[in-house]
């Protein structure tokens, strides 16, 4: 097919956004390309508020043609959590016919190198960057992030954890040389010459299965992860958040398209209500990655049963802050009051369990008693979400019913120090919007070393519920935390200390058992946060996750290299 753009056009147009994105994980500095304030969109092609709204609108009702070889039906059903009938429409492929498709245009993708395959990728990056509005109304209404934060996180942040995979994916591929003069010195005889010529070449086809949560934000790193080392990619989408990797889909196929490349290197996979394909394209022989975020029992199943593939999984965990003295009383109750309400703790880093001494901790405002501590962290709660604009805000909507029954029975875990309560949503009156809940629990060692019945805080309550666990000592703390870590995994971990002792104590634990730390954050910069090109989401070496977004691990062995030797 004829190329609309040439490979000199878009290496010349993308190789200095690579380079970039090449340096800022090398120094691990501040920087994004993509603007993080609404208002930044609109010109250079790119559609502003209005626009974004105006497109997102005209996909309601509609169906989304994508082209693909296969389709034998059409599937939908998305209902927002805000309360809107999406009415969308996607291509349900006849998979028999479809993964062949998606595998035949393998071979020029592969011959084409990591450089070009990255110009690609990146331009795919700029076109849904272009439509940022458009994409963060389609994460809003699947999702139920409140728009601000489906703007950023489900925008720029997402397209940035893209970007950087794709500068992994790069380093990785060029480590190797693409033709080496190989002579072996014989004495007396003539050397041993040969000339070896070295190609990264793709595993096969790689299947995204995406989360309702954050669909792009945790989608993207995988997608492009494997097509930036030369796989095909099937996208998965969670049922009840289509749209948004629906339209990634799109734009992926366009640019391949004009590329001069085949565009069924990149294809959705849609299903029927209750259909679970998951399952069934995870143990198909074509499928050899495979990229998941969810619960713990499914990413254990892909792992047990997917043996032709490489299984990368984001799981559940369960998130800790030690809370042992602090040196800015007030700014730790901001940071952890705004960490526990955001997105209504529906982030796999929330923190869950804050770990408090029974007898109480040091502040700069004089000790304070555990109940005081969490007396205090419930008022901060309260305070901040007061104001119920404020709260929508922030809060966002329940994404599914299962998460308001796990709110609506914490409470009868212990006694209450934070009651959730029901907040109306004027714009979306059928949204279900709840602030969190705060229980007091009974960390003793007996409660959790050697008892019959674990505690409630060692199992994962995925939402707006925290657990204030009273604990004997600082060393009671990090051994809780050390078993909560190992056992259970954790995304993150968080500490407030002024005392060194006890900081190294907590930084050994997560050394140990391979947990991102999190110290003294009494700022704008929260635990549940990271930042692509610097932070690590995830390590890898705990049950939460078995890989981290975003390192060299994540990108290197979706290829290998392949060797051909020939005698000079």
């Amino acid at each position: 097919m004829a190329a609309e753009l040439t490979a000199h056009d878009l290496i010349a147009k993308h190789r200095p956004t690579l380079d970039q994105a090449l340096e800022a994980i090398r120094t691990r500095a501040y920087w994004s390309p993509h603007p993080e304030h609404p208002k930044a969109y609109g010109e250079d092609g790119s559609l502003d508020a209005a626009a974004g709204k105006a497109a997102f609108d005209a996909l309601l009702g509609s169906r989304l043609d994508l082209g693909q070889p296969g389709t034998d039906d059409w599937v939908g059903g998305e209902v927002s959590p805000y309360g809107v009938e999406l009415g969308v429409s996607y291509p349900h492929a006849d998979i028999d016919v479809l993964l062949p498709a998606m595998k035949a245009g393998q071979r020029a993708w592969r011959d084409a190198g990591a450089e070009i395959r990255a110009a690609v990728c990146l331009e795919i990056l700029k076109r849904i960057s272009d439509r940022t509005h458009e994409f963060a109304h389609a994460v809003m209404h699947t999702s139920g992030q409140a728009f601000m934060m489906a703007f950023q996180a489900g925008g720029p942040h997402a397209q940035d954890r893209g970007l950087e995979a794709v500068a992994y994916a790069y380093v990785e591929q060029v480590r190797t040389p693409d033709a080496a003069e190989w002579t072996k010195p014989q004495g007396k005889r003539d050397p041993l010459a040969l000339t070896k010529q070295f190609t990264p070449v793709p595993r096969g086809v790689s299947l995204m299965i995406g989360c309702n949560t954050f669909p792009t934000w945790n989608g993207y790193p995988g997608l492009f992860a494997s097509l930036a080392t030369g796989n095909a990619v099937l996208v998965k989408p969670h049922p009840r958040a289509v749209l948004p990797l629906a339209l990634t889909v799109g734009v992926a196929r366009e640019v391949l398209a004009a590329a001069g490349f085949d565009p069924n290197l990149v294809a959705l996979a849609a299903e029927r209500p209750g259909e679970g394909i998951a399952k069934t394209l995870a143990t198909r022989p074509e499928i050899r990655i495979i990229d998941y975020t969810g619960s713990t029992a499914f990413g254990d199943w892909l792992e047990a049963n997917a043996r032709q593939a490489q299984v990368h999984t984001e799981k559940a965990g369960v998130n800790t802050v030690f809370v042992e003295s602090t040196g800015d009383y007030k700014g730790m109750l901001a940071n952890l009051s705004f960490s526990l309400s955001l997105y209504s703790g529906q982030m796999c880093t929330t923190p869950q369990n804050l770990l408090i001494p029974r007898d109480g901790i040091r502040t700069d405002q004089g000790p304070k008693t555990y109940d005081e501590v969490v007396a205090d962290l419930a008022r901060a709660v309260d305070g901040l979400l007061g104001d119920d604009a404020r709260a929508n805000a922030l809060l966002g909507a329940l994404v599914n019913p299962d998460v308001k029954a796990r709110l609506e029975a914490a409470a009868g875990l212990g006694e209450v120090a934070l009651a959730s309560r029901e907040v109306g949503n004027p714009e979306f009156p059928d949204a279900v919007v709840r602030t969190p809940v705060i229980v007091k629990l009974d960390g003793a060692r007996k409660y959790w070393e050697g008892a019959d019945d674990e505690p409630a805080y060692l199992s994962e309550c995925f939402g707006p519920v925290s657990f204030a666990v009273a604990v004997d000592s600082p060393a009671d703390a990090l051994d809780l935390l050390r078993r909560t870590v190992r056992e259970k995994g954790a995304m993150t971990v968080g500490a407030y200390t002024t005392d060194e002792e006890v900081e190294q104590g907590i930084q050994e634990v997560c050394l140990e058992e391979a947990a991102q730390l999190s110290l003294n954050l009494t700022g704008g910069v929260y635990v549940n946060q990271t930042a692509a090109f610097s932070d690590f989401h995830g390590s890898g070496g705990n049950p939460a996750a078995n890989s981290a977004l975003c390192d060299g691990a994540f990108v290197a062995n979706r290829f290998r290299v392949v060797e051909v030797r020939r005698e000079a």
